[in-house]
């Protein structure tokens, strides 16, 4: 059977595991000991984090046990959680999304294709935040995966259906043509991505102009002649 220092410890881990609020007497039962001396040892432990100013207490729930924080630490804890600046998609992830939105099913090959560089990394961290998702195969040979867009990124993007993107007649002229800042011929999609995380580097897509631009725009998304 286990020692008491044993079992306290086991407690612990089970108290930071569990998360929600832990029954003494399921705690007792995985130790094989009594509820009354599993309730002990919770107490002992709550004590001991109590008597140690701990950053992490330890909070009786009507016979249950949970860690909690400190209450002294609320502010450190808001700032922390509370958003800091705005991240958005990067030029490289909105041209893939704006291609697979217009294009849909398309094959990776047909996104490359439009670009003119490999999208392999890009796609994958779409497909991560779950704006893009694998649809079905093309009949092509072969059979290349075909991706789509998600209902996360209607979502995202404020979009009741596809049917409300910005018009644009020809999307692979639009990310191509992108760098002529004099004159361009297609509508730009600006889009609010504040609520989508940018973790993707997009190292190996290189530095493209593309035609979809990540503007900030409370309004969701628009079109701009």
């Amino acid at each position: 059977m286990p020692d008491k220092k044993e079992i306290k410890s086991a407690f612990e881990s089970m108290l930071f595991v569990w998360g929600d609020p832990l029954e003494v007497k399921a705690a007792a039962d995985v130790m094989s000991i009594d509820k009354q001396t599993a309730y002990g040892y919770f107490k002992e432990l709550q004590a001991e984090y109590q008597a140690a100013d701990r950053g992490v207490r330890i909070r009786e729930i009507d016979m249950t046990f949970q860690f909690v924080t400190a209450p002294g630490n609320y502010e450190y804890l808001r700032r922390l959680c509370t958003p800091i600046k705005e991240k958005r998609l990067s030029q490289a992830a909105l041209e893939v999304l704006a291609i697979i939105a217009y294009r849909q099913p398309v094959t990776k090959g047909e996104i490359d294709a439009i670009r003119g560089v490999k999208c392999e990394r890009t796609l994958e961290s779409l497909m991560k935040k779950g704006l893009v998702d694998e649809v079905g195969r093309s009949a092509a040979i072969g059979r290349p995966i075909l991706y789509g867009t998600t209902a996360e990124f209607l979502r995202h993007f404020n979009f009741e259906s596809l049917g409300e993107l910005p018009e644009i007649e020809d999307i692979e002229s639009a990310i191509q043509d992108n760098d002529d800042a004099e004159s361009p011929d297609f509508e730009q999609l600006r889009i609010d991505m504040s609520a989508v995380d940018n973790t993707d580097a997009d190292t190996d897509d290189g530095a493209n102009s593309g035609g979809a631009s990540g503007s900030a725009n409370s309004g969701g998304a628009s079109g701009d002649a």
